[in-house]
């Protein structure tokens, strides 16, 4: 049985891919220093004798151990802060896990690999806000220069630039992954669309920045799981692979769609949910868009799942589970950050 560590296992996408492998029959590690909340909801029932869970930050030197303890096959490297908001407010929490995190794990691995004389495959789950603000018609392709704007993005372009080096210096079996904004099952309040279902179940009115203009990329989170596994298996050591959908939404057009399927499924809607825009944040992109003909060429993945899909059923779960928010504190999830100048 093969064995993969998962850092970050315990944020939404890790959890997701947590359960996403396990189905796949790996033995899973999870390595996460539950900055967030106490344990992952999505892996609250896992009673799987192939799981096994370290409470640990990515920057200690026991990674090593853990490394030798297990010889894992692969590392999928999802450990990270990753709220551009939270970046403005506290830039170093992000340089300290993005960079410095990172430059601990490859060093871990070059340890290991001088010690055993193994390969371990490291999957580094990075971010298309690397590539900075786009112009409409332009989509962004793995050859695009990194343009990051906030400490954030900042952060994970350095990651992803270490990553490269280690690659090509030290011939570390790495890849990387630039994904699109992921929504779906057990994604943390102070994103967008569970800020939104959050205000929506509670009639408050539905903060969008500046005048809703700004346009991301969506994919559904089982998808974005697909991709790494398939990057996993098939993608060449030293690549990037960029994974999107080509989906494609404004702030304001995702809230009043979200609206829409919430009107259809017969929910009463409370009159102080109503859209209110804010103060935009500082250095805020307006666009972002991936280029995906690589991994769709090479590695022949593709989503399978339909975005407005993927939204009702994304709704569906935060309203089956809204015990989901009370594990969260309100004073630091559910107040307005980015604010800082």
């Amino acid at each position: 049985m093969k064995k993969i560590i998962i850092t970050g296992g315990n944020g939404f996408i890790g959890s997701n891919l947590i359960n996403f492998l396990l189905r796949k029959k790996f033995f899973i590690i999870n390595i996460d220093k539950n900055a967030y909340s106490k344990k992952s909801y999505l892996l609250r029932d896992i009673k799987n004798v192939n799981y096994k869970f370290y409470k640990l930050d990515i920057n200690s030197k026991k990674i090593g151990k853990i490394f030798s303890k297990y010889k894992p096959d692969a590392i999928f490297n999802l450990a990270a802060e990753t709220h551009v908001d939270r970046s403005i407010d506290s830039p170093k929490d992000f340089i300290n896990t993005n960079i410095i995190g990172t430059f601990n794990i490859l060093e871990q691995i070059r340890n290991y690999e001088k010690k055993y004389k193994k390969k371990i495959r490291l999957i580094h789950i990075s971010t298309d806000e690397v590539y900075g603000d786009i112009k409409k018609k332009y989509r962004s392709n793995e050859e695009s220069p990194y343009q990051p704007s906030s400490p954030y993005s900042a952060s994970k372009a350095s990651s992803d630039h270490l990553i490269k080096s280690y690659s090509r210096t030290y011939n570390i079996d790495a890849v990387i992954s630039n994904c699109c904004n992921n929504f779906g099952p057990g994604q943390f309040p102070e994103k967008l669309i569970p800020t939104l279902i959050f205000n929506i179940l509670n009639n408050s009115p539905l903060p969008i920045y500046g005048k809703g203009i700004n346009s991301r990329e969506w994919i559904y989170v089982e998808d974005h799981c697909s991709g790494l596994f398939d990057i996993y298996k098939k993608g060449k050591s030293g690549e990037s692979y960029n994974i999107g959908t080509g989906n494609d939404y404004n702030n304001l057009n995702l809230t009043k769609l979200l609206l829409k399927v919430v009107k259809d499924k017969k929910i009463k809607i409370g009159n102080k949910v109503k859209i209110k825009f804010v103060k935009d944040r500082p250095g805020h992109d307006l666009r972002y868009a991936l280029d995906c003909k690589k991994i769709t060429s090479t590695l022949k993945w593709r989503p399978s799942k339909n975005f407005e899909t993927g939204l009702k059923e994304t709704f569906d779960w935060y309203y089956n589970n809204y015990v989901f928010f009370e594990n969260f504190s309100k004073k630091k999830f559910f107040k307005r950050l980015g604010l800082k100048l």
